[in-house]
């Protein structure tokens, strides 16, 4: 199924494989994709430059935003659109549960206030991507897993990182801060996998978990020992590792947590070796840019001021400012004496 495609720098979720390595799990069937926090379907393009048999079977995502660019991306924006009413509409969209900043939920008072066509254009792009709706509206249903004989389901999981990576606050994945309100955070939206594969009768045959290198760290080894150890309570040998995006092929220093889970306690999976970096940032730059895309000085004074108005950066040109205005208020009174 896979001897044909080629693999320009890129790490194939399927190098596994190889042929000199009999006793690794190998893949002989089509495979149906799941992605859970989808996004604009990253793994699906990838699988597809690498010329795999594969559908994009089922997605999740909530953000309106988002979704808008993934039917762009893999579907050159067509959609069929709907023709429900308002209030049909309505309901819908509150059984998917949808955002439009990747924050807060939609409410009905919020939807209500918008078009039958902003409503009826939602749904079709949501189903023209197979979209099921955020993870914790849907169930093991939602999923269509059947038919596990004939296709190989692989489903992936890049759960938020704003509470895991070193940039952010750190507030963790803990499956017990989900439990409050006040203490869950958006990493532990992991849990809801959980959820979701307990309530499968048949399970995906491979699960592919991508986050930052800190779920491995210190601070959060705990949880995810937590998590790989309910995966193997299910029937999956997991393997994991960091890898570097500069290790193979790309220019750029990116430490990412690899773990494939595969259900086969038997299985076993070798991570590709490293290949040699050819390339440099300077080769992906484009030699001639539209000026559009350039900001002028002038712009850009005018959103550094507003940004030190609103708070969000450090008020240190602030504090230059006010001691030149008093210095020269200062010496405006010396010459009036």
């Amino acid at each position: 199924m896979l001897d044909n495609y080629e693999c320009d720098n890129q790490l194939s979720l399927f190098d596994f494989i190889a042929d000199n390595k009999p006793k690794n799990y190998k893949i002989t069937k089509p495979v149906r994709l799941i992605e859970i926090f989808s996004g604009y379907q990253s793994q699906y393009m990838a699988l597809k430059r690498l010329g795999v048999d594969v559908e994009s079977y089922r997605t999740s995502e909530w953000c309106i935003p988002v979704v808008n660019l993934a039917n762009a991306v893999h579907n050159n924006g067509e959609f069929e659109k709907t023709d429900y009413s308002k209030e049909e509409a309505v309901e819908i969209l509150l059984k998917y549960g949808v955002s439009n900043d990747g924050k807060t939920p939609l409410t009905k008072e919020n939807l209500q206030r918008k078009s039958v066509d902003w409503l009826n254009e939602v749904i079709g792009k949501f189903r023209a991507t197979h979209n099921v709706g955020s993870v914790c509206n849907i169930h093991a249903d939602s999923l269509g897993i059947v038919n596990c004989d004939k296709f190989t389901y692989l489903l992936t999981y890049s759960f938020p990182c704003q509470d895991i990576s070193v940039a952010g606050k750190q507030k963790g994945f803990s499956k017990e801060n989900q439990e409050d309100e006040e203490t869950s955070t958006r990493s532990g939206l992991l849990w809801e996998i959980e959820r979701l594969i307990n309530e499968c009768d048949e399970l995906p045959q491979i699960l592919l978990m991508e986050n930052v290198k800190n779920i491995v760290g210190k601070k959060f080894i705990d949880d995810f020992n937590k998590w790989k150890e309910f995966l193997e309570s299910k029937g999956y040998k997991c393997f994991y590792q960091v890898l570097n995006s500069k290790n193979y092929g790309i220019p750029q220093n990116r430490e990412r947590c690899f773990m494939i889970s595969i259900l086969d306690e038997n299985a076993n999976y070798e991570f590709p070796e490293t290949i040699p970096l050819g390339k440099v940032m300077k080769d992906y730059l484009e030699d001639e840019v539209d000026k559009k895309y350039y900001i002028t000085s002038e712009k850009a004074q005018k959103l550094i001021d507003t940004l030190i108005l609103e708070g969000k950066i450090l008020n240190e040109r602030t504090n230059e400012r006010t001691n030149e205005r008093t210095n020269e208020q200062t010496n405006e009174r010396t010459n009036l004496r």
